[in-house]
């Protein structure tokens, strides 16, 4: 008997001491395991570019044939060229250093990253600038040692098909509805008063008529000052610097009238909803153990951000400058369950990203909360709403 008791007791030990250590492995799995990154989203703005038009009176419209309208320009390539470096050295840790070939089991046919662009030679262009700083040739992939460089596949629509970057879409009655709508409201008349006598100012010196300064050519005189300016062309003597940055004020309310100002939540469904809706689709699949794709990027356009982040209630009422990119990133949580969302808006090469809080959540906010904080904007059937 007292052999028996003391076996039983050796075995309750061995039992304890079991089950002790399986305690200690799961508090030291808890407190060693770390969040891991599991996909990212980019939305960024091409870089500089040759005006795609020039007003009436501009004494560079012959240079700017001979570069071509539309086209990146040095400059252009090379702020891309930073931002894919940029991505590079935030990511080096999650992407390959090599870009990954076809396989065909991932979503898009690419193991690592899609990349998707407007039907615009300066957005299509500035895409390639990036991958180029975000993916040089390493060994093998080296097809000439005088060229760090390799092609990498982008992918666009039509601009007329376009439904997801190119905003705003115009080709939605709903939208066009509300646009009249904001136009025709007491708070934006009364911005807008301020800026009449401008604008006659611009027509007289532009050689634009009054009436053609719509919304879309006071963007792209905006862009074209901005363009000349940098590249130290000679201004004209009425463009001075504070003309200059009234024309961008402008620019930024004309901006904020397309997808906020009035009926913001409306507008979004119909514009900047869309891509965020995507985004999220993404994002949700990118949970599935079978998914390998890592990063999906974005070549577009100021209103494409401005459209985006309307949507998502975090604009700062600023033109997103050349080169502005928003980052959703994906994490996995230390317990392997939870998944979080954190979004960064870098638009400053010269400083870290700005941290980008979702109203209504914290930083790093919790998926399930973020989809349910931004389901008023995400729109399932988007041609019967316009």
């Amino acid at each position: 008997a007292t052999i028996r008791m003391r076996a039983r007791q050796l075995v309750c030990g061995i039992w304890s001491l079991c089950f002790m250590f399986c305690l200690f492995c799961i508090f030291l799995h808890q407190t060693t395991a770390k969040r891991k990154l599991k996909f990212v989203s980019v939305v960024f703005r091409h870089g500089d570019h040759t005006p795609q038009e020039f007003f009436p009176t501009d004494k560079h419209k012959e240079a700017g044939r001979q570069q071509g309208y539309g086209q990146l320009t040095k400059l252009g390539i090379q702020q891309q060229y930073e931002l894919g470096q940029y991505m590079r050295r935030r990511y080096s840790y999650f992407l390959s250093i090599v870009y990954k070939q076809c396989e065909a089991s991932t979503i898009y046919g690419r193991k690592d990253i899609y990349v998707r662009s407007t039907d615009c030679d300066h957005t299509l262009m500035s895409a390639q600038a990036s991958l180029a700083g975000l993916y040089p040739p390493t060994q093998d992939q080296i097809w000439n040692p005088g060229i760090l460089w390799q092609p990498i596949p982008v992918h666009t629509v039509p601009l007329s098909h376009d439904r997801l970057l190119y905003l705003p879409f115009s080709h939605c009655p709903k939208y066009n509805e509300l646009l009249r709508e904001t136009l025709a409201t007491r708070d934006f008349q009364r911005q807008l008063k301020h800026y009449r006598p401008f604008l006659k100012f611009l027509a007289t010196h532009t050689g634009y008529p009054l009436k053609k300064l719509n919304t879309e050519r006071i963007w792209k005189l905006s862009d074209s000052l901005q363009h000349e300016d940098i590249n130290n062309y000679t201004l004209p003597v009425w463009a001075t610097h504070g003309v200059r940055t009234k024309l961008i004020k402008l620019s930024e309310l004309l901006l904020q009238a397309e997808f906020g100002f009035h009926k913001q939540i409306q507008k979004s469904r119909l514009q900047g909803g869309v891509l965020l809706r995507t985004i999220l689709k993404h994002i949700s699949d990118a949970r599935k153990p079978s998914h390998q794709q890592k990063m999906v990027m974005y070549s577009a356009h100021a209103a494409t951000i401005a459209a985006l982040q309307m949507a998502l209630n975090v604009f700062n009422r600023k033109l997103p400058p050349y080169s502005a990119c928003h980052f959703f990133e994906l994490y996995q949580e230390k317990n392997g369950q939870q998944y979080t969302i954190e979004m960064y808006y870098r638009n400053n090469s010269l400083r870290d990203p700005h941290p980008l809080t979702l109203p209504g959540c914290k930083f790093r906010c919790p998926l399930e909360r973020f989809i349910q904080l931004v389901s008023p904007v995400l729109v399932h059937y988007w041609t019967r709403e316009c």
